[in-house]
Protein backbone atom coordinates (compact mmCIF):
# COMPACT_ATOMS: atom_id res chain seq x y z
CA UNK A 1 0.00 0.00 0.00
CA UNK A 2 1.37 3.41 -0.97
CA UNK A 3 2.04 5.76 1.91
CA UNK A 4 -0.32 8.74 2.09
CA UNK A 5 1.68 11.91 2.65
CA UNK A 6 0.01 14.55 4.79
CA UNK A 7 1.15 18.06 3.86
CA UNK A 8 -1.52 20.37 5.28
CA UNK A 9 -2.45 21.26 8.85
CA UNK A 10 -4.38 23.93 10.73
CA UNK A 11 -2.58 26.88 12.27
CA UNK A 12 -3.48 30.11 14.01
CA UNK A 13 -3.67 32.97 11.50
CA UNK A 14 -3.06 35.79 14.00
CA UNK A 15 -2.76 36.32 17.78
CA UNK A 16 -5.97 36.20 19.82
CA UNK A 17 -6.99 36.64 23.44
CA UNK A 18 -9.47 35.10 25.84
CA UNK A 19 -10.61 35.49 29.46
CA UNK A 20 -12.27 33.43 32.17
CA UNK A 21 -13.24 34.44 35.72
CA UNK A 22 -13.95 32.13 38.65
CA UNK A 23 -14.40 33.04 42.34
CA UNK A 24 -12.43 36.24 42.02
CA UNK A 25 -9.56 34.70 40.08
CA UNK A 26 -8.98 36.01 36.58
CA UNK A 27 -7.47 33.88 33.80
CA UNK A 28 -6.21 35.78 30.74
CA UNK A 29 -5.30 33.68 27.70
CA UNK A 30 -2.95 34.79 24.92
CA UNK A 31 -2.70 32.64 21.78
CA UNK A 32 0.12 33.17 19.28
CA UNK A 33 1.13 31.57 15.98
CA UNK A 34 4.70 30.26 16.31
CA UNK A 35 7.06 28.18 14.17
CA UNK A 36 10.09 27.81 16.45
CA UNK A 37 11.22 27.66 20.07
CA UNK A 38 12.65 31.17 19.61
CA UNK A 39 9.11 32.39 18.84
CA UNK A 40 7.85 30.63 21.96
CA UNK A 41 10.47 32.26 24.20
CA UNK A 42 9.83 35.69 22.68
CA UNK A 43 6.06 35.60 23.24
CA UNK A 44 6.31 34.08 26.72
CA UNK A 45 8.60 36.93 27.78
CA UNK A 46 6.23 39.40 26.15
CA UNK A 47 3.29 38.11 28.22
CA UNK A 48 5.41 38.19 31.38
CA UNK A 49 6.36 41.80 30.66
CA UNK A 50 2.68 42.71 30.26
CA UNK A 51 1.71 40.93 33.50
CA UNK A 52 4.76 41.07 35.80
CA UNK A 53 2.63 40.86 38.96
CA UNK A 54 0.63 37.78 37.97
CA UNK A 55 1.23 34.70 40.12
CA UNK A 56 1.28 32.23 37.24
CA UNK A 57 2.12 32.29 33.51
CA UNK A 58 1.09 28.79 32.42
CA UNK A 59 1.45 27.64 28.84
CA UNK A 60 1.44 24.93 26.23
CA UNK A 61 2.70 24.87 22.67
CA UNK A 62 2.69 22.55 19.65
CA UNK A 63 4.94 22.89 16.60
CA UNK A 64 4.96 21.01 13.30
CA UNK A 65 2.52 19.16 11.09
CA UNK A 66 1.75 16.50 13.71
CA UNK A 67 2.59 18.63 16.74
CA UNK A 68 5.47 16.32 17.65
CA UNK A 69 7.32 19.22 19.28
CA UNK A 70 5.20 20.18 22.28
CA UNK A 71 5.37 21.16 25.92
CA UNK A 72 2.96 21.94 28.73
CA UNK A 73 3.99 23.91 31.82
CA UNK A 74 2.02 24.52 35.04
CA UNK A 75 4.29 27.34 36.31
CA UNK A 76 3.67 26.60 39.98
CA UNK A 77 0.07 25.42 39.74
CA UNK A 78 -0.63 21.86 40.96
CA UNK A 79 0.74 19.32 38.47
CA UNK A 80 -1.51 18.73 35.48
CA UNK A 81 -4.01 21.48 36.28
CA UNK A 82 -2.84 24.20 33.87
CA UNK A 83 -0.50 23.26 31.01
CA UNK A 84 -2.26 19.98 30.28
CA UNK A 85 -5.78 21.44 29.80
CA UNK A 86 -4.29 24.21 27.63
CA UNK A 87 -2.56 21.59 25.47
CA UNK A 88 -5.76 19.54 25.48
CA UNK A 89 -7.63 22.37 23.75
CA UNK A 90 -4.91 22.71 21.14
CA UNK A 91 -5.41 19.01 20.40
CA UNK A 92 -9.21 19.33 20.45
CA UNK A 93 -9.07 22.21 17.97
CA UNK A 94 -6.52 20.27 15.88
CA UNK A 95 -4.21 23.27 15.69
CA UNK A 96 -0.40 23.31 15.63
CA UNK A 97 2.34 25.96 15.34
CA UNK A 98 0.60 27.56 18.32
CA UNK A 99 1.45 28.85 21.79
CA UNK A 100 -1.15 29.64 24.44
CA UNK A 101 -0.09 31.41 27.63
CA UNK A 102 -2.69 31.76 30.37
CA UNK A 103 -1.99 34.34 33.07
CA UNK A 104 -3.69 33.90 36.45
CA UNK A 105 -4.47 36.58 38.99
CA UNK A 106 -5.47 34.90 42.27
CA UNK A 107 -8.75 36.11 43.72
CA UNK A 108 -8.29 34.81 47.27
CA UNK A 109 -10.40 31.66 46.98
CA UNK A 110 -8.81 28.34 46.05
CA UNK A 111 -10.50 26.58 43.15
CA UNK A 112 -9.23 23.05 43.73
CA UNK A 113 -7.71 20.85 41.04
CA UNK A 114 -10.91 20.37 39.03
CA UNK A 115 -11.67 24.10 39.22
CA UNK A 116 -8.21 25.00 37.95
CA UNK A 117 -8.39 22.48 35.11
CA UNK A 118 -11.72 23.91 34.01
CA UNK A 119 -10.51 27.52 34.31
CA UNK A 120 -7.39 27.04 32.17
CA UNK A 121 -9.45 25.04 29.69
CA UNK A 122 -12.18 27.71 29.43
CA UNK A 123 -9.69 30.57 29.07
CA UNK A 124 -8.05 28.73 26.16
CA UNK A 125 -11.44 27.97 24.59
CA UNK A 126 -12.30 31.67 24.79
CA UNK A 127 -9.03 32.64 23.07
CA UNK A 128 -9.70 30.17 20.27
CA UNK A 129 -13.33 31.31 19.96
CA UNK A 130 -12.18 34.72 18.74
CA UNK A 131 -9.28 33.34 16.67
CA UNK A 132 -8.96 32.95 12.92
CA UNK A 133 -7.44 29.71 11.69
CA UNK A 134 -5.88 28.88 8.34
CA UNK A 135 -4.39 25.86 6.60
CA UNK A 136 -0.62 25.59 6.17
CA UNK A 137 0.87 23.48 3.39
CA UNK A 138 4.32 21.91 3.57
CA UNK A 139 6.14 22.10 0.25
CA UNK A 140 9.37 20.99 -1.38
CA UNK A 141 11.36 23.47 -3.46
CA UNK A 142 13.08 22.35 -6.67
CA UNK A 143 15.52 24.25 -8.84
CA UNK A 144 15.09 23.85 -12.61
CA UNK A 145 18.03 25.13 -14.67
CA UNK A 146 17.90 25.57 -18.44
CA UNK A 147 19.39 27.32 -21.48
CA UNK A 148 17.81 30.49 -22.84
CA UNK A 149 16.67 28.63 -25.93
CA UNK A 150 14.64 26.26 -23.73
CA UNK A 151 12.97 29.02 -21.68
CA UNK A 152 9.68 29.18 -23.57
CA UNK A 153 9.27 25.40 -23.58
CA UNK A 154 10.13 25.06 -19.88
CA UNK A 155 7.77 27.85 -18.78
CA UNK A 156 4.93 26.43 -20.89
CA UNK A 157 5.42 23.00 -19.29
CA UNK A 158 5.41 24.53 -15.79
CA UNK A 159 2.23 26.46 -16.60
CA UNK A 160 0.50 23.37 -18.03
CA UNK A 161 1.18 21.48 -14.79
CA UNK A 162 -0.09 24.40 -12.67
CA UNK A 163 3.15 24.50 -10.68
CA UNK A 164 3.90 27.43 -8.43
CA UNK A 165 7.01 29.41 -9.38
CA UNK A 166 8.60 30.66 -6.19
CA UNK A 167 11.40 32.56 -7.93
CA UNK A 168 12.60 33.29 -11.49
CA UNK A 169 16.19 34.18 -12.39
CA UNK A 170 16.89 35.06 -16.02
CA UNK A 171 20.59 35.93 -15.90
CA UNK A 172 23.70 34.18 -17.25
CA UNK A 173 22.44 30.82 -15.98
CA UNK A 174 18.63 31.05 -15.94
CA UNK A 175 16.59 28.93 -13.52
CA UNK A 176 13.29 28.82 -11.69
CA UNK A 177 12.47 27.61 -8.19
CA UNK A 178 9.32 25.52 -8.05
CA UNK A 179 7.29 25.05 -4.87
CA UNK A 180 5.39 21.76 -4.85
CA UNK A 181 3.16 20.44 -2.02
CA UNK A 182 4.81 17.38 -0.47
CA UNK A 183 1.88 15.09 -1.30
CA UNK A 184 2.24 15.96 -5.01
CA UNK A 185 6.04 16.04 -5.31
CA UNK A 186 6.64 12.52 -6.68
CA UNK A 187 3.95 12.69 -9.38
CA UNK A 188 4.64 16.29 -10.41
CA UNK A 189 8.39 15.74 -10.82
CA UNK A 190 7.75 12.71 -13.07
CA UNK A 191 5.23 14.71 -15.13
CA UNK A 192 7.61 17.67 -15.34
CA UNK A 193 10.53 15.57 -16.57
CA UNK A 194 8.34 13.73 -19.09
CA UNK A 195 6.93 16.91 -20.59
CA UNK A 196 10.30 18.68 -20.73
CA UNK A 197 11.94 15.67 -22.41
CA UNK A 198 8.79 14.99 -24.47
CA UNK A 199 8.66 11.33 -23.51
CA UNK A 200 6.06 9.20 -21.72
CA UNK A 201 5.91 9.18 -17.91
CA UNK A 202 6.71 5.44 -18.00
CA UNK A 203 10.09 6.26 -19.52
CA UNK A 204 11.10 8.49 -16.61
Amino acid sequence: MEEIIKDTYQVLYAPSEGEYKEKGSKFLAYAYPITSLDDFEYYLEEVKSIHPKARHHCYAYRIGIEGKIYRANDDGEPSGTAGKPILGQQLSHDVSDVLVVVVRYFGGTKLGASGLINAYKQATIDAFASATFSMKTLSDVYKVEFEYGQMGHILNVIKSLHLNIKEKVFEASPFVLLEIPKSQTKDKIIQLKAKILQVSEEQI
